[in-house]
Parts: C-alpha cells; sequence; structure tokens
C-alpha cells in the first residue's frame, strides 16, 4: 500500500482509492467482473496520480516558504564600485579585502568567482554578513592625490544566500550561455579552454558571469548557483513589500542608500542605520570587524535607533 506524509491533505483519499484498487484486483479474477475490474483499477490508478500530483505539488509550495524564511548557510557578496573613478575601485578591492580576512578569522573559506564576487562558505556566513548590503562610503586622501584633499568614493555591497534547487524554479529555455577563453591565473588551460561562462535570464536580464574556476562545468554550476541566488532575493523583496515588512525588515530597508561611511580623517567608521560609531577604522579594514557585526545582529539598535547615538548627534561626515 501507498504511504503517504501525515500532513498530506489527500491521504485519507488515497487510502481509500488504495483499498478500492484491492478489492478490484481480486474481483478481475473472475471472468464475469475482470473486464468491469480492470476498466474501474485503471480509473482509481488515475486519480490516485492526480491526488498525489497535488500533493507534491503542495509539499513544494510549502518547502519554498519555508526557504523563504530559512536560515542559510553559505553566501555570495558582490562588490561594486561606484562614484570615484580609480579611487573606487581601490575602495571596493579595500572592501573585499577586509571581509576575506574576516572569514579567515571565522575558519570559513572563501572563492572568488569574478572581479568583486566572492563565495563564503561556512557556518551561518548568510546569517552572519546580510547587513552588509548597502552602500560603502569612504572618506580620505588618496594615494595619487598630490594636494592632500579629501576624497569621496562609494562601493555597493550586495550579500546573496546560496539557495537550493527547489527554493527557485529555473527554465532551461529562459537561460542563454555564453563561454569564453578565461583571463588572469590559473595555468596554460585558463587560455586555451573556453572555460569562462557568462550567463543571461532572459525573463529578468538578468547576467552572471563565472570565470575563476578552471572547468567550464564548475563556472556554469557557479554562475546559475548566482542567478538563482539573485532570483529569490527578488522574489523575497516582492513578499515583503506586498506584506508591508519592507520598511521594517531590518538590513533591508536601506540597500540601496549610503548604510556606513569610513571617515580616515577621525579613525572613524559609523554605520548610518543604527547610529553607531567605531574609531578603529584601519583594524576593522583588516577584517576585525566582529564587534561590528554583533552591533547590527543586537535588535535593541534596530529597534531604538537613538540608543547609541540620535541621528542629530551622529558625528559629522566631511
Amino acid at each position: 500500500m501507498h504511504t503517504m506524509n501525515s500532513v498530506n491533505p489527500f491521504q485519507q483519499q488515497i487510502e481509500d482509492i488504495d483499498r478500492r484498487i484491492e478489492e478490484n484486483t481480486r474481483l478481475s479474477s473472475d471472468p464475469e467482473l475482470s473486464a468491469l475490474a480492470l476498466e474501474e483499477i485503471h480509473t482509481l490508478e488515475e486519480q490516485k496520480k492526480t491526488l498525489e500530483e497535488a500533493a507534491t505539488s503542495i509539499e513544494s509550495s510549502k518547502q519554498r516558504n519555508v526557504e523563504t524564511r530559512a536560515t542559510f548557510t553559505n553566501c555570495t557578496i558582490e562588490i561594486r564600485s561606484g562614484a570615484g573613478g580609480e579611487e573606487a575601485k581601490i575602495w571596493g578591492d579595500n572592501l573585499g579585502r577586509m571581509y576575506t580576512r574576516y572569514a579567515e578569522l571565522k575558519g570559513w573559506k572563501t572563492l572568488e568567482i569574478d572581479d568583486g564576487v566572492i563565495k563564503m562558505i561556512g557556518k551561518d556566513a548568510y546569517e552572519t554578513l546580510k547587513y552588509e548590503s548597502g552602500v560603502h562610503r569612504v572618506q580620505r586622501v588618496p594615494e595619487t592625490e598630490a594636494q592632500g584633499r579629501i576624497h569621496t568614493s562609494t562601493a555597493s555591497i550586495v550579500v546573496l544566500p546560496e539557495v537550493s534547487q527547489t527554493a527557485v524554479e529555473i527554465k532551461d529555455d529562459d537561460l542563454e550561455w555564453q563561454f569564453t577563453r578565461a583571463g588572469g591565473h590559473g595555468g596554460q588551460n585558463v587560455n586555451k579552454v573556453s572555460s569562462a561562462v557568462r550567463l543571461t535570464h532572459k525573463p529578468s536580464g538578468l547576467v552572471v558571469e563565472s570565470r575563476r574556476e578552471r572547468y567550464q562545468a564548475r563556472n556554469r554550476d557557479l554562475a546559475l548557483e548566482i542567478l538563482r541566488a539573485k532570483l529569490w532575493d527578488i522574489e523575497e523583496e516582492k513578499r515583503l513589500a506586498q506584506t508591508g515588512q519592507l520598511r521594517s525588515a531590518a538590513g533591508r530597508a536601506m540597500r540601496a542608500e549610503k548604510i556606513r561611511t569610513y571617515n580616515y580623517p577621525q579613525n572613524r567608521v559609523t554605520d548610518h542605520r543604527i547610529h553607531v560609531s567605531w574609531y578603529n577604522l584601519e583594524n576593522i579594514l583588516e577584517g576585525n570587524m566582529q564587534e561590528v557585526i554583533d552591533a547590527l545582529h543586537d535588535p535593541k539598535n534596530w529597534e531604538d535607533k537613538g540608543c547609541a547615538e540620535s541621528a542629530g548627534n551622529e558625528p559629522q561626515d566631511e
């Protein structure tokens, strides 16, 4: 007999059908009733298949909803340089180094997927770093600045969770793959084989690249993984917006805005969402940012944004 999960809403109906199939199977041995019994069995099996498919669909939907609220493990950090020219690129590299050093201190593994794209592999990596998404601003005198003037540059950070294949449905027909020869380090194989991958999701227009791995198959997997995370992130934004939770969701309301300033003249790092400052900038940029992470994970700092420093008393930037 077919066994079903106790939470299956069609379990009783399926068990009833199983009993009727058994009854008709016994009747099929009777020459006079065989034809009718076999026809009835066929009809019952079709009904059972329909119910099982419906149960599977419901379970998959529930699983996707659970994934939406799940505690994720690994994550990918995307760093995109903003305003500031060459100094902004240097700043993006500085942030990448900060997160990589932090990962080393946590005992996580890191994998550079593309320029400014780093995968963090370790326990609670996404949960730990999810509040880093947003615009990070630096104020300092660039090494190339002869007049000693302070410049302002920015870089945008996006932290994406690694989500399972069941969380987001991606159709093969919606994908456009391009393969090119990778550049950079990696030995002779790099320039002889088209191992670099550029993946376009046609419905959304999202483009993902992966070219650091030596083998094309691995780059394909990584590109698809990042695309899945991006699509999940878009759907999560929609879900929060529809339920009116977007503005109240810690770490999401200001993702497109300036969330943190790194002020070199004042040796200060300020997170503008919780109005907290730390006066050990160089140490933080060396990856020693646990106190920043801890402050962002303290619910009190989000509930009462004036608890540490009121917005009006927040240190002024240059």
